[in-house]
């Protein structure tokens, strides 16, 4: 069963536009074309959202309409958003390694581990004590 998406509501089996989380949504994206962070930008309409999360509801295609759920955005809207948030990861130089396939010089490697049994009841001890029972193979 899938999730209805934010702004939508099911009645009668036909999505339908739930007009205040609509109206956030669209506010979501002009806050961010005004220059504020996704995760700001959900919290000036009461959303208390991580970035991934409003980055995920802003990349949602449903909100330009399909043949199930109404338009709540328009694709101009949508493409702002889009080219807004391609511009800033830029900025920030977080695009270095899109296209560009696995860096040279990686290394795969495979790991295996035993069946780890409960040792400790600290959650830090146990973990250290399971880590040192991974086994790892250089492969490639």
């Amino acid at each position: 069963m899938e999730h209805t998406p934010y702004g939508y509501d099911i009645i009668g089996g036909r999505a339908v536009i739930n007009e205040d989380q609509a109206a956030n949504i669209r506010q979501i994206c002009e806050n961010y074309l005004s220059g504020m962070s996704f995760k700001n930008a959900a919290a000036a309409v009461g959303l208390a959202m991580s970035h991934c999360g409003v980055k995920r509801l802003m990349l949602n295609k449903r909100y330009v309409g399909d043949s199930f759920y109404p338009p709540i955005l328009t694709k101009e809207t949508v493409q702002k958003v889009e080219a807004e948030r391609l511009r800033r990861e830029k900025a920030l130089g977080r695009d270095r390694w899109k296209g560009k396939g696995v860096p040279e010089g990686t290394i795969f490697t495979r790991f295996s581990a035993t069946k780890i049994t409960l040792k400790y009841d600290d959650p830090v001890r146990q973990a250290e004590y399971a880590y040192t029972h991974i086994r790892s193979e250089v492969s490639g």
